[in-house]
C-alpha cells in the first residue's frame, strides 16, 4: 500500500463519565497499543469536543476488515473495553454491529 487509508470515527462521551475516560486515557494499557500497532493501525488520535470523541487513525496494512477483527479478539482490549465502553454512547442505530460511527472524508491536504 503506497499511502496510509485514513479513518475517522465519532462517538458521544457520557458527561457522568468524562473524568474517568479522561483518566484511562492518560495511560493507555501498554498492550492494548500493541495490538492496535500489530494489527497496522498508526497515528491514533482521539479528540474531545464537547461531549463527542472524535477518533482518527491511518492503516497501513492490506485487509482492514480483519485486522480489526484481529483487534476486536485480543483478550486484553477486551478488558479494557469493559472500561471503556461503559463512558460512551454510541450514535450508530441499535443491532448495526458499529459502536463508534464512521465518518466520512470530505477533504484532505497532504
Amino acid at each position: 500500500m503506497d499511502r496510509p487509508q485514513r479513518y475517522g470515527m465519532v462517538i458521544r462521551l457520557r458527561p457522568e463519565r468524562r473524568e474517568e475516560y479522561l483518566r484511562l486515557h492518560s495511560a493507555v494499557w501498554p498492550a492494548v497499543e500493541q495490538t492496535m500497532r500489530d494489527a497496522n493501525m498508526r497515528n491514533f488520535t482521539i479528540f474531545l469536543h464537547g461531549d463527542l470523541l472524535f477518533g482518527y487513525y491511518e492503516y497501513i496494512g492490506d485487509d482492514h476488515e480483519a485486522d480489526q477483527a484481529r483487534i476486536a479478539a485480543d483478550p486484553e482490549t477486551r478488558r479494557w473495553w469493559t472500561f471503556t465502553d461503559p463512558c460512551q454512547e454510541s450514535l450508530m442505530p441499535a443491532g448495526s454491529g458499529q459502536w463508534w460511527a464512521p465518518m466520512q472524508e470530505v477533504w484532505h491536504m497532504d
